[in-house]
């Protein structure tokens, strides 16, 4: 459990703002929120991709999608289902950027050496 404490705190923060932070928006703040949800996500997927070594990784953003899924009938209606998908593609482009990001960090440090 230890190993993976990085993992599972960019899960829990992402269930936290897939199922806590839409209760603070209003009726006229959707728009809003799901720019907030998306940026939080490709943020969270690019720490990811960036901090862990975890071959598991590849998999978060089906995680990701499997977080949101529940909070269509919590807080949205069926019309938020087809956002399921700009949470994969956006899962996935944040860790791309996260892994790339690393791996030219590691490849400056080993030039350094």
């Amino acid at each position: 459990m230890k190993k993976y404490r990085k993992e599972l705190v960019l899960a829990l923060i992402q269930a936290v703002m897939f199922y806590l932070f839409p209760l603070t928006a209003g009726p006229t703040d959707m728009m809003g929120l799901v720019v907030v949800l998306l940026f939080s996500t490709f943020l969270l997927s690019l720490l990811l991709g960036a901090l862990s070594r975890a071959p598991f990784k590849y998999a978060y953003p089906l995680l990701v999608c499997a977080l949101f899924l529940p909070t269509v009938p919590i807080h949205y209606n069926a019309t938020a289902l087809p956002h399921v998908l700009w949470y994969l593609a956006d899962g996935y482009l944040g860790l791309g950027v996260g892994c790339l990001f690393r791996a030219v960090i590691y490849t400056i440090s080993m030039k350094n050496h």
